[in-house]
């Protein structure tokens, strides 16, 4: 069952490779009108210049020349300052607390102190379910989320208007209290931060860090004069992040240091420094749970062998330490790249120029002969023999296209303009043995015309030249003009192009060398020889033979000339 199927791939595959073998060496190239024209010449320069200006400021300043690389990077902190608070002195190992995340480190700033923690039974602080009147109230063993132990299942008194369940616990519970206003080491708004930042790029193995041989320690960071200073004060930091830091001392927050490296390791333009920036990330706006504060305690053993404990509730500021940035460095492969990639920008002059004549096609108002010249020579419609017929009147320079069906006679049928590519006759004059005599040819067709200019009764309405038969057939209902005047089939040019015996021997034995033309069986051969040179003549191509329709006029005269031997005549190509 499977080799119908797989014979069919194989022959299609054969075809394919047949198609690309035939001619190796082919080369094909689009083909392209050419006009003059100031104003759509200026809108493409126009467009070229924008582009390449667009192109050169990107490849120089973005650097599309370089291939690129993302850092990666380690950072250490070293907080320094001493502060003289609630009656000690706070120093680096107390309020610098070390963070579980990466690249991090906090700052206390306010406290909230329960000292003397031991673990026993005691009231616990009062919330909507610690309170109670009864022992019922309180459930034993169970812990809320928001409870400082377990419960006992004791209801006891908390103070002397307030009952809470008891807990065991660390005793005494802590308060929910408000963190001190002012912040308790608000002072520390002098202390300094020295940022060790290691970079490394492993595609150029290049490793460089953000503090210099000549590094000055007692340097102070400052955007302006010194703007590679890794030494930062906590104050200025808040300051660029554009935040009040005795506000944010008292509940804490977030602050994020960012340090931006972009490198350029070209040897004629290295340039690789970091670049400082502040802000804040967390939301100062929350009305639940607003800062940044935490629990902790320190245990210390008492004589008796009882365990103690001093609980701290600590708000302050965490430092998040934010490191981005890429090195670039001069690489071919980059820079053609970009170049092949920005060419194709240079496309975007013809596409505007087609939309606006494809706009203009479409609109129905402000028609310019020169567009509708341009539109016609860009555009050829491919329409099927039996959709459309051309018409070509002696009078009008152009061959007329007209649309089935056919409502009137076809002299009447309204069309629209064909353009066409005439392929006319090479060399006229090789087809008479002397030049014809202008003025005889034209006295001879005025006086035809003349002769001819009373209608009779059997000439058809649409008839403008008077030498065309009656027919009710709407499609072969055409004359040789649109206006009144002489019939081409009065001219020289007609006799000889187009009745002549040796202009028509030379078309069929151009087509079959060993064709017999003196025999009289050759009539209807020579009639439609006439019918293509006619097509030839006066639409410019053979091709165009199979909806070119010939006048009344002309058919009459070549049948004339030519006739067929039953009289009869099936018309040429009306089908």
């Amino acid at each position: 069952k499977n080799l119908p199927s797989l014979k069919t791939v194989f022959e299609v595959s054969a075809m394919v490779s047949c198609g690309c073998l035939k001619d190796p060496f082919h080369y094909d190239s689009p083909k392209s009108i050419r006009f003059r024209s100031v104003g759509c010449v200026c809108a493409k320069w126009f467009i070229y210049v924008v582009i390449g200006i667009y192109i050169c400021y990107t490849l120089i300043t973005h650097k599309r020349y370089q291939e690129k690389e993302e850092v990666t990077s380690s950072v250490r902190t070293s907080v320094k300052g001493v502060a003289h608070a609630v009656s000690r002195i706070w120093d680096t190992a107390e309020y610098a607390i070390p963070m579980q995340s990466r690249d991090s480190f906090f700052v206390m700033t306010n406290i909230i102190q329960t000292e003397n923690q031991l673990q026993g039974k005691c009231p616990e602080a009062p919330f909507a379910k610690a309170i109670c009147s009864t022992d019922k109230s309180c459930e034993k063993g169970s812990a809320d989320v928001h409870s400082n132990g377990v419960q006992t299942g004791r209801c006891v008194q908390y103070n002397a208007t307030l009952k809470t369940c008891e807990i065991m616990a660390w005793c005494p519970v802590p308060m929910e209290e408000h963190p001190p206003v002012p912040a308790v080491l608000r002072s520390s708004e002098d202390f300094t931060v020295l940022i060790k930042n290691n970079v490394h790029f492993p595609k150029f193995n290049y490793t460089i860090q953000n503090i210099s041989p000549n590094f000055n320690s007692s340097c102070t960071f400052n955007k302006i004069t010194s703007p590679l200073c890794p030494i930062f004060r906590l104050g200025d930091i808040l300051q660029e992040a554009k935040e009040n830091f005795s506000e944010v001392a008292v509940k804490g927050g977030i602050i994020a240091i960012e340090i931006k490296w972009d490198c350029n390791l070209d040897s004629w333009s290295y340039y690789c420094s970091p670049e400082y920036g502040f802000r804040r990330l967390d939301d100062k706006t929350r009305t639940q749970y607003p800062g940044f504060s935490f629990r902790f305690a320190r245990y210390y053993k008492l004589l008796n062998g009882k365990e103690q404990r001093t609980l701290f509730r600590a708000y302050g500021i965490r430092f998040d330490i934010l490191v981005f940035g890429t090195g670039g460095k001069f690489g071919t492969v980059e820079l053609f790249t970009f170049i092949g990639s920005t060419i194709t920008y240079f496309g975007l002059a013809f596409t505007a120029i087609e939309i606006f004549f494809f706009l203009y096609n479409c609109s129905c108002c402000c028609k310019i002969p020169f567009c509708d010249n341009i539109i016609r020579k860009k555009y050829e419609t491919v329409l099927e023999p039996k959709q459309v017929m051309l018409v070509s009147y002696v009078d009008k320079p152009h061959v007329i296209l007209i649309k089935k069906p056919l409502k009137t006679s076809l002299q009447y049928a309204e069309g629209s303009i064909f353009e066409n590519h005439p392929v006319k006759f090479s060399d006229p004059c090789s087809f008479f043995t002397k030049e014809p005599s202008e003025n005889h040819d034209t006295e001879n067709s005025q006086l035809s015309w003349l002769m001819q200019s009373t209608r009779s009764p059997e000439c058809p309405r649409w008839c403008c030249c008077g030498q065309c038969n009656l027919t009710q057939k709407s499609h072969e209902q055409l004359c040789c003009r649109s206006t009144d005047g002489p019939c081409i089939t009065t001219t020289y040019w007609f006799k000889k192009l187009v009745l002549s015996r040796e202009t028509l021997n030379k078309a069929l034995l151009y087509e079959d060398p060993f064709l017999d033309v003196k025999g009289d069986n050759t009539r209807n051969q020579l009639r439609h020889a006439a019918y293509k040179q006619y097509v030839h003549w006066r639409f410019g191509s053979f091709e165009l033979e199979d909806r070119a329709v010939i006048p009344s006029c002309c058919r009459r005269v070549i049948r004339s000339t030519y006739p067929s031997a039953d009289g009869n005549y099936t018309g040429f190509k009306t089908e």
